[in-house]
Formats: structure tokens, C-alpha cells, sequence
């Protein structure tokens, strides 16, 4: 299996970056707090998106080895580490 693209993570993450910066300047600024509250929870959204692919990501590779795998040990395993990731973002 080859590894994984992490492109569009990685730009998504460059770009919350320079949000986390301008943020950090509003602050400097003594810019109002409704503004940068509108900005923190855009850097969340973002963030849930680059969270959002990878866990995408995860399922397409992990649970479809998974469901391809010959063995029902292998496969059972697969699945439950898939659940235990669900578990952790409250999604099970």
C-alpha cells in the first residue's frame, strides 16, 4: 500500500497558520473581540476539515484493507482500531 497524499492537508494547515497569525496581530491591534472570535472559529472549521480528511483517509485505507483482508482476525482488528479512532472523536 503507498502512503498517503497529505497535499491538500498540508496547504489546508499552511493556511490555518497564517490565520492563527493574523489572529495573533488583532490581538496585538486591540482589534474588537467579536472579530476575532469570527476568526478563532474559522481556524476550528478548518481544523475540522483537515481532521475530516483524515479520517476520510483513514477509513478508505485502513477499513477497506479490512474488508478485503482473508483473514477474520486481521479484519476484526482493523475494524476495531477504525472504532477505537471514532470512540476518540466522539463519533461512535
Amino acid at each position: 500500500m503507498s502512503p498517503p497524499d497529505r497535499t491538500d492537508q498540508l496547504k489546508r494547515l499552511a493556511r490555518i497558520r497564517g490565520q492563527i497569525d493574523g489572529i495573533a496581530r488583532m490581538l496585538d491591534e486591540a482589534r474588537p473581540e467579536t472579530d476575532v472570535l469570527v476568526q478563532l472559529r474559522a481556524v476550528r472549521a478548518a481544523l475540522g476539515k483537515v481532521e475530516e480528511g483524515l479520517l476520510r483517509a483513514h477509513a478508505e485505507r485502513c477499513v477497506a484493507a479490512a474488508l478485503r483482508s482473508e483473514g477474520k482476525a486481521e479484519a476484526a482488528a482493523r475494524l476495531e482500531e477504525f472504532f477505537e479512532v471514532l470512540a476518540r472523536f466522539g463519533l461512535r
